[in-house]
């Protein structure tokens, strides 16, 4: 049988409601929002390929797009599940998913994303946490005006620390304004801080010149000690940064030199920290060693991704926190391991370990008119930042990130979703509107094949390990749908490290695969090495092999921006004992991402590969301008719905389309090797228009920005 997604796939329709979808995920998909994960695919991207995945070759993806669930007896795996993404899709529309993911932080936050719970309760337990432990947080996030008013803290200002040969304690500003509004052009007051006696002023953002009020300096607010990877003395001398911070042996001190605080009129004030502030600091660090707080004791494990981390003497990740910060969090852990029944518990474990992603010394200020607080994974390395925020950890009527604004923008919405789950609909040119497509998802979440099949209400199945080696029957699923690793340096395991420390000791009582010293585990398919990644990957693949129905698919979604990248994952299919047999470009993640805003030519979409089990067939005797052909229609597609494509993303294209015309001709691999190399090393307007090969010249027009 051939399926929908081999034929086509409705990129114009579902661009549109991805595009949307992107830019507020945690809005119009919050089950996968409930938790950090990384790279994270869209929602309604992957119900159209669900949708493909099990219609029929002649019915229409998109006809079927708003259609309440109707699949019953279709199982769908996902042995990469991630967030959770593929299996809530299928789920809606009534199909039963097994997902499978090797690390243990995202096998717990998918089941806590598929698992439906009373809200009532969770209200319940919210004051029931309030009652018991806020008083003892809130007190240590106060503060007063300058009128001697009390006011609740929003967020503490602190500067990193670095002493020089010379015994000269330097702060690492790059410059002095610490805050300014998100759209400083319209709004360009900002507050500024002295260098000489720390006092907070008002000023312009683009100041190079300001008097201070209280102490007279004249100086440049532009114009901190710190440039770049270097810092310089009051004697005029430089130094590296990290070779200052390596030599002391510890991790930077902080200085707290600014408090964003709320009056008790709703009005927010700067202000700077007075003696008040810094004996109530000194008062955590005593509560600290008073109590016995459940809290993490792992080192951080040497990679890529943690290795700024480790070079700033950060070695255990206790060390990301300051001493407020571990006295409110451990109060906060301790009580929700006091709940007595399990998924009300298990739901506040989950949420207090999104909160954590908010509440350490590597986040930052955003600015003023938008969400404040900056994350520590706002880029895909763990960034040690120069001038910390520290966050109010339970949160006041105006804050963000903290647990109890989470609770109500995370944890309620997931668990509202899966009481009236919907989808976006176009309304109109310019709006969307709610469709509201099936009854609550109240999955049976269980942990074996056995309960699965048995289950006579919807079950999912979620476990954790290898998917090289799953504990499920030969030919059980109709579709293996998944979003495989990232090759290349991007360690997700390195970086979920953050989350296990606390989960660990939380939960290794009930889960087994919470007893490791990391969340790292042999079998990762995520890797630097071409081949080790292809090796890896094509494992997993022949292991879905194995599972797949003989007429399934095999769908995943990728993108590469080297050539060596696309050159593993035609290795793994092969290795699978997969063909390609289509793909389609369809919306990756949303283009303002940290990572992609930082890139020259940023890749905003996946290609969409469909494979199929290898038969015996006869290669086509096709040319290689059909990769070419091929592509500039998928051009002249995303040009009618205005979807301007970077040089990557047409390299995108152009590589998915050569390896599905390297399946059906049977190319050697030294000339798929050979053609990926001449994409990715060529200006993909050359490629087009000039072709492959001297002898293939199509007229092809497109547009290319």
């Amino acid at each position: 049988m051939t399926r929908a997604i081999e034929k086509h796939f409705p990129f114009e329709q579902v661009d549109y409601v991805a595009e949307k979808e992107s830019w507020r995920k945690e809005i119009y998909r919050p089950i996968y929002s409930i938790h950090k994960w990384w790279a994270k695919r869209l929602g309604s991207v992957f119900r159209a390929i669900v949708l493909g995945s099990v219609l029929e070759r002649d019915e229409q993806i998109w006809e079927h797009f708003y259609d309440p669930a109707h699949f019953k007896g279709k199982v769908v795996l996902d042995p990469f599940m991630g967030s959770g993404t593929s299996l809530g899709e299928a789920a809606k529309l009534g199909i039963k998913p097994i997902g499978c993911d090797i690390n243990p932080v995202s096998t717990f936050i998918v089941r806590q994303a598929l698992t439906r719970v009373c809200q009532k309760e969770l209200k319940l337990g919210l004051e029931a946490i309030e009652r018991d432990v806020a008083p003892q947080i809130k007190y240590f996030y106060r503060t007063h005006d300058t009128d001697g008013t009390e006011c609740e803290v929003l967020y503490f200002f602190w500067v990193k620390l670095v002493d020089t040969p010379d015994k000269e304690t330097i702060p690492l500003f790059s410059n002095y304004v610490f805050s300014k509004n998100a759209y400083a052009s319209r709004k360009p007051q900002a507050k500024i801080v002295c260098p000489s006696c720390w006092s907070i002023f008002e000023g312009r953002y683009d100041s190079t010149r300001e008097e201070c009020p209280t102490c007279k300096r004249e100086f440049n607010p532009q114009q901190g000690p710190v440039n770049g990877q270097y810092v310089t003395d009051s004697g005029g001398n430089r130094h590296k940064i990290k070779e200052l911070v390596k030599s002391s042996g510890k991790p930077p001190a902080h200085r707290m030199y600014a408090i964003l605080a709320l009056r008790p009129d709703g009005k927010k004030v700067y202000i700077a920290p007075t003696e008040f502030d810094h004996q109530l600091f000194h008062e955590t660090k005593e509560k600290l060693e008073e109590l016995d707080l459940p809290l993490p004791d792992m080192e951080i494990r040497s990679g890529h991704n943690t290795k700024q981390a480790t070079s700033y003497n950060y070695l255990n990740w206790r060390d990301f926190f300051n001493e407020r910060q571990l006295v409110c969090l451990g109060l906060l852990l301790q009580r929700i391991l006091k709940i007595e029944k399990r998924e009300i518990r298990e739901a506040f474990l989950c949420l207090f370990s999104g909160t954590l992603e908010f509440n350490n010394m590597f986040c930052s200020f955003k600015g003023e008119g938008t969400g404040a607080v900056r994350h520590l994974f706002s880029h895909h390395i763990l960034k040690p930042e120069r001038i910390p925020l520290e966050n109010n950890v339970w949160g006041t009527s105006k804050s963000s990130g903290s647990f109890t604004s989470l609770f109500r923008s995370r944890l309620l919405k997931a668990k509202e979703y899966l009481d009236s789950p919907f989808e976006i609909a176009p309304k109109g040119e310019t709006t969307t509107g709610k469709v509201f497509t099936g009854d609550p998802l109240n999955l049976n979440i269980v942990d074996s094949y056995q309960q699965f099949v048995d289950s006579k209400e919807q079950s999912a199945l979620v476990l954790n390990g290898d998917s090289a080696r799953l504990p499920i029957p030969d030919e059980s699923v109709d579709a293996v749908i998944t979003d495989p690793p990232y090759f290349d340096f991007i360690h997700y395991s390195e970086l979920s490290d953050f989350f296990y420390a606390w989960l660990k000791p939380a939960l290794n009582d009930w889960y087994e695969y919470f007893s490791p010293e990391t969340s790292g585990a042999d079998g990762e398919v995520q890797q630097r090495d071409p081949f080790d990644f292809a090796r890896n990957l094509g494992s997993v693949f022949l292991e879905s092999h194995r599972v797949l129905i003989p007429d399934g698919v095999l769908v995943f979604s990728f993108h590469h921006s080297r050539a060596e990248g696309w050159l593993a994952i035609f290795d793994a299919i092969r290795i699978g004992n997969f063909t390609l047999v289509a793909s389609h470009p369809v919306k990756a993640e949303m283009a303002v991402s940290s990572p992609k805003s930082g890139t020259k030519e940023p890749i905003n979409l996946d290609a969409i590969l469909v494979c199929k089990k290898v038969i015996n067939e006869t290669p086509q005797k096709i040319s290689i301008a059909n990769v070419l052909e091929k592509t500039a229609q998928f051009i002249s597609r995303m040009t009618k719905v205005e979807r301007n494509l970077s040089s990557g993303d047409v390299k995108v294209i152009l590589a998915s389309q050569l390896l599905v015309f390297a399946a059906r001709t049977g190319l050697s691999r030294p000339k798929v090797a050979e053609f990926l190399n001449e994409i990715f090393s060529s200006c993909p307007s050359r490629i087009l228009t000039e072709g492959f090969i001297t002898s293939v010249e199509p007229q092809i027009e497109f547009s290319f920005k």
